[in-house]
């Protein structure tokens, strides 16, 4: 590709472009969604485009071609050109963009079984045993929908700073969501894993997925409803996950803090407990956050947001590194060719602790272990809500019975600030993220105890 790429971006630097990218990308892509026995989807697809970013005049221009020929490329280009310019005239701060290092190199995510070699069949017959083994689980189980995508993309990106990386990406995702009545009661799960190649259904079995995801519908369809209000709890790692990415990475990303979010103004501040520590990693292998370059070729690293309860850092593309006079961290990902980079997190994670599990609950007269949660959301002023699918109350530093249709809520610096104690074992949980592209995303943590948390019950 670099013969066909070079003389496009040569062109640009001709015609004074300040800086010029072309992103081509080929993808390989399947889907299915098997519900309750039947085959609703099958989806595969082989496409190939390219992303061309232009800084001119201060501003960008942006334009995607899905022909990788030397023509259609410049044609692109010179449309992504003629938009910076035009919004040039009118930009109120022209744009900078952080120094970075030039690199020419080749990568690729570290897998066993590439999808690819899988037969359509296999990957049919898979979903479906989850779906069989939900139902033999129990009688009480009415409804399973799970879904599987594979995701190959062979990436190219040059610079007019001489960078040129090829880069091959690839993850195997699997999601089900089951639902379970009884006496009528309905309780609902979800199980959502994966991994960079299909050696995914090596270590999770269909059966071991089905038991999973089941076992939380029953346990929830025999639980009772916890009494509502402030309370000490356990956060598990299923959902120290969802804190870290919901409640507290977005407000981090250096685009949200500059656009108002809760930290604006923070940095170097005391915002947590002494407890907290948290970081976002580009070098946890099995995540899905792992690369070893982002989309604007800036390599790839491990970012400590909060250290020790002081927020330190923030995650940044090229140009909130310039605006902000900070280097940049590795963070910028698009979803595919016809989109922009943007900040985004990759695997975001508390860091371990010393206790036991046993340990950090023996101080714990009565509250709640939350175990799973089912979904999450957050606002740029910090507050956020998350729903739990699984939980159980603590009763004299011991387990007790198990909750239904708990929820948790509060404002995110207030809520770190409550952690007393964080556990010794690490959880890691797939999930994708929204922000006007889906990304594939990985978050985990250690068990958390805060004091006082709001629990919405009866």
């Amino acid at each position: 590709m670099k013969d066909i790429l070079s003389p496009v971006l040569d062109k640009l630097k001709g015609l004074d472009a300040t800086y010029a990218e072309i992103r081509t990308q080929e993808n390989s892509n399947t889907f299915l969604t098997v519900r309750d026995g039947q085959v609703e989807v099958v989806s595969s697809s082989i496409e190939k485009g390219a992303a061309i970013r232009v800084l001119a005049k201060g501003a960008w221009g942006f334009s995607t071609t899905n022909s990788l020929a030397q023509s259609n490329l410049e044609q692109a280009a010179r449309s992504a050109l003629t938009m910076a310019k035009a919004a040039g005239q009118s930009v109120r701060e022209p744009v900078k963009l952080a120094p970075v290092e030039t690199v020419e190199d080749r990568a690729r995510v570290e897998f066993e079984e590439d999808p690819r070699a899988v037969d359509i069949s296999t990957k049919i017959r898979n979903l479906l045993d989850v779906d069989k083994s939900c139902f033999s689980y129990d009688k009480r189980i009415k409804s399973v929908t799970a879904n599987y995508a594979d995701l190959t993309t062979q990436q190219t990106l040059a610079t007019t700073d001489d960078t040129y990386i090829e880069q091959l990406k690839m993850l195997v995702w699997n999601y089900c969501w089951v639902t379970g009545k009884s006496k009528g009661v309905m309780a609902s799960a979800r199980d959502e894993i994966g991994a960079h190649g299909y050696e995914l259904y090596t270590t999770n079995p269909p059966e071991k997925i089905a038991e999973r995801v089941s076992r939380k519908v029953v346990q929830q369809l025999e639980a009772k409803t916890p009494k509502g209000g402030s309370s000490p709890a356990i956060i598990g790692t299923n959902i120290v996950g969802v804190l870290a990415h919901e409640a507290l990475g977005h407000i981090c990303e250096a685009d949200l803090t500059l656009a108002g979010s809760a930290l604006m103004g923070k940095l170097g501040q005391k915002i947590a407990s002494e407890k907290v520590t948290i970081y976002d990693s580009a070098l946890i292998p099995e995540g899905f956050g792992a690369l070893k370059y982002d989309d604007e070729g800036v390599r790839g690293q491990k970012s400590t947001l909060i250290k020790d309860g002081t927020l330190v850092g923030l995650m940044h593309n090229r140009e909130t590194a310039a605006k902000m006079n900070a280097a940049p961290t590795g963070n910028a990902r698009a979803q595919d060719f016809r989109f922009p980079p943007i900040i985004r997190m990759r695997n975001t994670c508390f860091e371990t602790g010393d206790l036991t599990f046993e340990e950090l609950m023996e101080d714990v007269k009565h509250g709640y272990y939350l175990e799973g949660f089912r979904g999450g959301q957050a606002n740029l002023d910090g507050t956020f809500t998350v729903g739990v699918q699984s939980a159980f109350e603590i009763v004299n530093g011991e387990l007790g019975k198990p909750v239904r249709n708990i929820g948790i809520s509060g404002n995110t610096l207030e809520t770190l600030t409550q952690v007393d104690a964080c556990g010794k074992d690490f959880g890691f949980e797939m999930g994708r993220c929204g922000k006007g592209q889906i990304m594939f995303e990985s978050s985990g943590g250690p068990p958390l105890r805060v004091k006082s948390i709001l629990i919405g019950g009866a």
